[in-house]
């Protein structure tokens, strides 16, 4: 007979999935998220109903000590801080993961152990190592890729000779634990391999992220958020919990999903990802950016030319995010549109430093979700476009991911903001992007550097629309 407690998971799992479902659209990703909150309540009540829960206390402080770091961490994290904060609470994730794997199987080998290996005991004792497994490279990985996103270690990706070799080494070791403690779980001296499991779990973590360049995180944040989905199944499976198997599923497949997405908007392969092959190549002096001169204009200029422009596209980047331009944004897209020019916003996958970035920023401004075109939308027509507005953007518009096969990220698409009739690129410098590639963009004829801070250029545009 079907129980309550079964009812209300049924209830949670379905909320998780329509949840989920809801979040792919920026219309309709509130109603999503509170959705999904509500599935997690009541996942959460139900388990704590179902395990008949002798003391609260503890559970009560940990409630309080949860809400207090989500609310301060809501009010105040900014929005240029989100990618790595979103690496720190994929990391709280998996740590969560192992804590249960270890606590689970210290309570059973310190009680009246394992029983024969059967099937049952088999997929216990497999989920439980998996999920110190996962757990571990999620946590320490996703520790790495805050680090590097919040710029407290060097972004650039770090090598040392026999890499790939010492990571091969030591999942070869993972591997051999995990085979022993299976088969002989009760053994006094394989506590002790256990605990060492959870050692090398966390190095592979962090050399499995350190070759990966800070401007690759958008992929490793997707693919850290799978890991500790994955994890929080095998978690599932040691609780015996049902709602956390399916939850953890959908976020591991989703990740998965996701990651793969973002791989082909950057030309990658996921198996370079896998192995940490993403982003550790050294990067190339391109040599067309270093032809011609780069053209200058003062916002009092490009006023002009934005003044008579009958299309306009934004395509912004991590700079519009670090300048907090995107409220300045919409107010001169308005603008523009008031003065009779037909106005989007070109979104590269994996413009900003975590997935949908941009898509955030934009809607936090109230941008229209119909002005948000993708990549391969605006790419065929860019060519009708009278001016692209380049945003702190770099990698994703540089052209020699078409024209120079020497760069790292030739065959990455890109959008083609070089083939509008003018292109505006507005940056502080004439620095290279986070990637340290050099950018020929710079340099072609239809292009004008605007330079400055992006929300004090786009507020000077918008104070000369206003005035003239």
């Amino acid at each position: 007979m079907i129980t309550l407690i079964e009812i209300a998971y049924m209830a949670a799992a379905v909320l998780f999935i329509f949840g989920l479902k809801m979040l792919s659209k920026p219309t309709t990703a509130v109603r999503g998220n509170l959705l999904s909150a509500l599935g997690m309540f009541l996942a959460i009540a139900a388990t704590l109903l179902d395990k008949q829960i002798i003391s609260f206390e503890w559970i009560i402080v940990g409630v309080l000590i949860g809400a207090v770091i989500g609310g301060i961490a809501a009010l105040r994290v900014p929005m240029t801080s989100m990618p790595g904060f979103v690496a720190f609470f994929n990391g709280t994730g998996g740590l969560a993961s192992l804590l249960v794997g270890w606590s689970d199987y210290h309570v059973r080998f310190t009680g009246s152990g394992y029983g024969p290996l059967d099937t049952d005991t088999f997929v216990l004792l497999l989920a439980t190592f998996l999920a110190i497994l996962i757990g571990g490279v999620t946590f320490s990985g996703s520790m790495i890729a805050y680090a590097k996103l919040e710029e407290k270690m060097n972004s650039k990706p770090l090598l040392f000779k026999g890499q790939q070799a010492v990571n091969a080494l030591i999942l070869i070791g993972i591997v051999s634990l995990c085979i022993l403690f299976i088969l002989f779980p009760n053994a006094g001296v394989l506590y002790a391999l256990f605990l060492l499991g959870i050692v090398l779990a966390l190095i592979l973590g962090v050399l499995v992220t350190i070759p990966i360049g800070g401007a690759d995180m958008p992929v490793v944040i997707s693919l850290l958020n799978s890991y500790s989905g994955m994890a929080a199944c095998a978690a599932g499976f040691v609780l015996g919990n049902t709602v956390l198997i399916v939850a953890g599923s959908l976020v591991g497949a989703s990740g998965i999903i996701l990651t793969s997405i973002m791989c082909k908007a950057m030309n990658r392969s996921l198996i370079n990802v896998l192995f940490s092959g993403f982003g550790a190549s050294a990067g190339s002096v391109s040599a067309s950016a270093q032809k011609g001169d780069a053209k200058s204009l003062t916002p009092e200029d490009a006023y002009f030319v934005l003044e008579a422009a009958s299309s306009v596209v934004f395509v912004p980047g991590y700079g519009m995010a670090v300048a907090q331009a995107q409220h300045a944004v919409k107010e001169l897209g308005d603008l523009l549109q008031k003065n009779g020019a037909e106005v989007k916003y070109a979104i590269h996958p994996v413009a900003g430093r975590m997935p949908g970035h941009m898509n955030v920023l934009l809607a936090e401004a109230n941008v229209p979700y119909e002005q948000l075109v993708e990549m391969d939308d605006i790419n065929p027509i860019i060519d009708t476009v009278d001016v692209c507005i380049v945003i702190g953007a770099n990698d994703v518009v540089n052209p020699a991911a078409r024209e120079d096969e020497k760069s790292p990220i030739y065959g990455m698409p890109i959008i083609n903001v070089d083939m509008a009739r003018c292109c505006f690129v507005i940056k502080r410098s004439m620095a290279s992007g986070f990637a340290g590639i050099d950018n020929p963009l710079f340099f072609k004829e239809n292009t004008r550097m605007v330079f400055g801070d992006a929300k004090a250029v786009i507020t000077a545009l918008v104070n000369e629309f206003k005035s003239s």
